[in-house]
């Protein structure tokens, strides 16, 4: 019997590839390994569960059981891959299993980015990255009115929105002077914030934490400015960094994410990487359109049709009902200027480029209906 396929990953980008692969190939084994229960979820709902009433037992579609039939693979949970052997085609299991590959996609996601804080309880900021993640913090949120949010990003927007479901007060702290400030222009940013604000939701801008401690009944947080927030639960959200550790253990070219082609090939041609994990043509993408893009064409490749990868212009919905919220960043070189027009109904913001051309767009409350007519209008962001 030929070498498996290997996944390293079963979040969106590897178990999306998995099915998808299975639509080509039948016959060729697959292995998946986890570091987690294996059962099949979507990590973008993770943000938006609460409003929901939804347990993590909820969040899962699909047991590990089901998968592993569905997939006819071998799905090694609660395991890491301590070490990639380029030469034999082999990996190692932190039980000290040894697997052999004939072809090996890395799809690890991302990890959480931590701040450097101070105070006795800075080791007590939580992070929702996974299922587990989730579980333990849906478990804490009993009598929880108070949350403090360090960033004030896509995640940390939307799970101040979610917590407003559950009654709890969201403290957003960031050191941008309105959220989502890498994507909205100011005057779109500001009008999220009132939103927000008006749904109650606590802003605190142009400052940052330096300090958790431990105070009675919660936490205190030290902000640059020189005040103190007191809440029940400290919640990090200010981004997340590919995880390519294994890969530079390995000595595969990294940057910001393990690099590859257009075929999501790494610059070892029997190994590949997709998700969250994945830097293609210097574009490192954590959403879950781009993530769909990879897995189609990998599958293809993977299945014996060797397929480019192609990103059109993918518009991020912003989960934040209390301000629907679209954004189409412009990639980073093109040149252009924001076009704002905004009324009590919403803002339409549109980056023109001096030809008149559309580059990029945010969409705010009534405007964010205009999201299927303008994205056509946008450039492809990988032909």
């Amino acid at each position: 019997m030929s070498a498996p396929v290997v996944i390293i990953g079963t979040g969106l980008a590897g178990y999306n590839l998995a099915r998808e692969f299975r639509k080509l190939d039948q016959a060729t084994p697959l292995v998946l390994i986890t570091r987690d229960g294996g059962g099949f979820y979507s990590k973008p709902m993770l943000s938006n569960a609460l409003a929901g009433n939804k347990t993590a037992e909820m969040l899962v579609m699909k047991s590990v059981e089901k998968m592993t039939e569905e997939l006819k693979a071998v799905i090694h949970v609660r395991c890491e891959v301590i070490s990639i052997d380029r030469s034999k085609h082999e990996v190692t299991l932190s039980d000290g299993a040894v697997i052999a590959y004939s072809r090996l996609v890395l799809a690890q996601g991302a990890d959480p980015i931590r701040l450097p804080l101070a105070g006795d309880a800075a080791n007590e900021v939580i992070s929702v990255n996974d299922l587990d993640d989730y579980a333990s913090f849906a478990a804490r949120l009993d009598g929880v009115k108070r949350v403090v949010i360090l960033g004030a990003g896509l995640i940390g927007c939307e799970f101040a929105n979610d917590l407003l479901s559950r009654g709890v007060t969201p403290v957003l702290v960031d050191p941008a002077a309105w959220p989502l400030s890498r994507l909205l222009p100011q005057v779109a940013g500001v009008y999220l914030a009132q939103r927000l604000t008006a749904a109650g939701v606590d802003f605190r801008f142009e400052v940052s934490a330096g300090s958790v401690d431990r105070c009675e009944g919660g936490f205190r947080v030290a902000l640059s400015d020189g005040t103190k927030v007191e809440a029940d639960l400290v919640l990090s959200a200010v981004g997340l960094r590919p995880r390519v550790a294994l890969a530079k253990a390995a000595d595969l070219r990294v940057d910001r994410g393990v690099v590859v082609n257009r075929l999501l090939q790494t610059s070892d041609e029997a190994i590949f990487a997709i998700g969250d994990t994945a830097e293609v043509n210097g574009l490192n993408l954590p959403f879950v359109l781009p993530i769909m893009q990879q897995v189609r064409t990998l599958a293809a490749t993977l299945a014996g049709t060797p397929t480019p990868v192609k990103y059109p212009a993918m518009p991020v919905v912003v989960k934040t009902p209390a301000c629907p919220t679209v954004v189409a960043p412009a990639l980073t070189g093109m040149a252009g200027e924001w076009q704002v027009n905004t009324d009590e109904t919403g803002v339409e913001a549109k980056f023109i480029a001096a030809d008149g051309s559309l580059l990029g767009f945010a969409l705010l409350g009534e405007a964010s209906k205009q999201r299927q007519t303008l994205a056509p209008q946008l450039p492809v962001w990988l032909a």
